[in-house]
């Protein structure tokens, strides 16, 4: 994501949360917080086939550009980098794009550019209600390890904290590995054209 990237980024944000981010907090992450990474998702031809997709951050040619606002930004996510934690603290799909596999593509990207970064575990916030995330994050193996009474402000809700083992770990890379493996031919598989993941751009 770069700063023109912002306003379709909370065009979802709006959408998506019922606590949303405001553009200036976006545009300070992005200017200001060197410990922040963010991807955004975008609707591209996809340029790889499944056998030589080993990285799902692979530079890949952009052949749109998309305007301000423009609906062929899908979805974004981020995490901030706390010494050797990676903490995921947004991630977001359109929801006319939900149950194509996207969420999970974002998810394991921000996975492999926590490994780059040399993170040891993942951690992040689910509500309790929201299951379908809580699966999603349990498939890549986080677990819950605590909760946070009321933590949303909108509705008092409280907060799942879960949190991953090492994912530096033998056990954990092959782990990562195959879930990548079957979601990148599960993206091929559908019938329109997927997405990509391209790294968040932080302004100068």
């Amino acid at each position: 994501m770069q700063i023109e990237d912002v306003p379709a980024v909370t065009a979802i944000e709006r959408t998506v949360f019922t606590m949303p981010w405001s553009a200036n907090a976006f545009t300070y992450e992005l200017r200001h917080n060197p410990s922040s990474e963010y991807l955004v998702l975008w609707y591209v031809p996809w340029l790889h086939r499944p056998q030589e997709a080993k990285s799902l951050l692979r530079p890949m040619h952009r052949l749109l550009k998309p305007a301000k606002n423009d609906l062929a930004l899908l979805g974004y996510g981020g995490f901030w980098m706390m010494l050797e934690e990676a903490h995921i603290c947004t991630l977001a799909v359109r929801p006319e794009w939900r149950g194509r596999g996207l969420g999970e593509l974002l998810l394991a990207s921000l996975i492999e550019r926590a490994m780059e970064r040399k993170a040891e575990v993942l951690t992040l916030e689910a509500r309790v209600s929201n299951l379908v995330a809580q699966n999603l994050y349990s498939k890549y193996g986080f677990k819950v390890v605590g909760r946070r009474k009321g933590y949303y402000s909108d509705n008092g809700e409280d907060a799942l904290i879960m949190t991953t083992d090492s994912i530096v770990s033998p056990d954990y890379q092959r782990r990562y590995q195959a879930l990548v493996e079957a979601l990148l031919k599960r993206l091929q598989e559908q019938p329109d054209i997927p997405p990509t993941v391209e790294r968040l751009q932080r302004a100068l």
